[in-house]
């Protein structure tokens, strides 16, 4: 039966109420932020030029002037607070222990991708990432220690924007998210499913969880800026136009490893399995 209002604790009716605040806030950014994005938009060339309306459409970056801006708060964002946050990172823990982290959250990961993986219709990359994920866990103490690639089992990136690639979903324009950084709206939902298929979404609201989500997400965009503090810095610091040269670098990126999804095709026979002798040259 469905409780009347009149008969709701004040514990409940606080957290109903919050939820429905949380909710109106969302909608609200969401609106805000939607007006931005049609306020914004950059102007098309002339028809009668061309030449422009081809590097338009190659740029495929209609959303340019809202995408500089929030690149323009990013890169503030990241000046002042997760730089220095990576770097210091990189001063205080010494390689193999950050190698371990990195490890240890890949390792974390693993139900996703082998969700992706599944999504993909990739048998052996499957295959690869619960191997992965037995060894690691096991062996490799809770994935510190990566002895999956010495006995054969290589790391991939996945995730579901990839498998909507995979089935033919277009990327859409380019986007240039807050906090996010580079996507595209594909990208992006492939994000928010990624958040729906991990198990840690769905029990962080036991005692402790919330707190090792915290930290796992803190953990993540620091091991991810220490990874690339050089060619960031060197970007920022040789590029004309470094918004330019990360959309650009972003979408090769990305392209780069849709084609190796769907380019790995390997037998589902694994490494150490018997393999067929080869027919003896005549």
């Amino acid at each position: 039966m469905h409780a009347e209002p009149s008969t709701l604790s004040a514990p409940a009716a606080a957290n109903v109420g919050t939820a429905v605040l949380a909710k109106t806030w969302r909608w609200c950014i969401f609106a805000g932020l939607l007006a931005v994005v049609l306020a914004g938009c950059a102007t098309p060339p002339p028809a009668d030029d061309p030449e422009a309306v081809a590097d338009f459409k190659q740029t495929n970056d209609p959303l340019e002037p809202t995408n500089r801006v929030f690149y323009t708060i990013n890169n503030g964002l990241d000046t002042v607070i997760l730089k220095p946050a990576a770097q210091a990172y990189r001063f205080i823990l010494p390689s193999p222990v950050r190698n371990g982290v990195h490890n240890a959250l890949t390792n974390l990961g693993s139900p996703v991708a082998l969700t992706n993986d599944v999504l993909q219709a990739r048998p052996r990359r499957a295959g690869d990432t619960a191997m992965r994920f037995l060894i690691n866990s096991t062996v490799g103490v809770l994935g510190v220690f990566d002895v999956a690639t010495d006995w054969g089992y290589p790391v991939h990136d996945t995730d579901f924007g990839m498998t909507l690639a995979n089935w033919g979903v277009s990327e859409g324009p380019f986007l240039y998210l807050p906090v996010l950084g580079p996507s595209n709206p594909r990208d992006t939902v492939g994000f928010g499913m990624d958040m729906a298929f991990d198990p840690f979404t769905w029990v962080g609201h036991t005692p402790g969880m919330q707190e090792f989500g915290w930290a796992r997400t803190g953990l993540n965009a620091l091991d991810a800026r220490e990874r690339y503090l050089d060619p960031i810095d060197q970007i920022k610091k040789t590029a004309l136009d470094p918004y330019a040269t990360f959309r650009s670098l972003y979408r090769q990126h990305r392209q780069g490893e849709i084609t190796k999804m769907r380019n790995d095709d390997r037998a589902t026979i694994p490494v150490w399995f018997p393999q067929p002798a080869a027919p003896a040259a005549r």
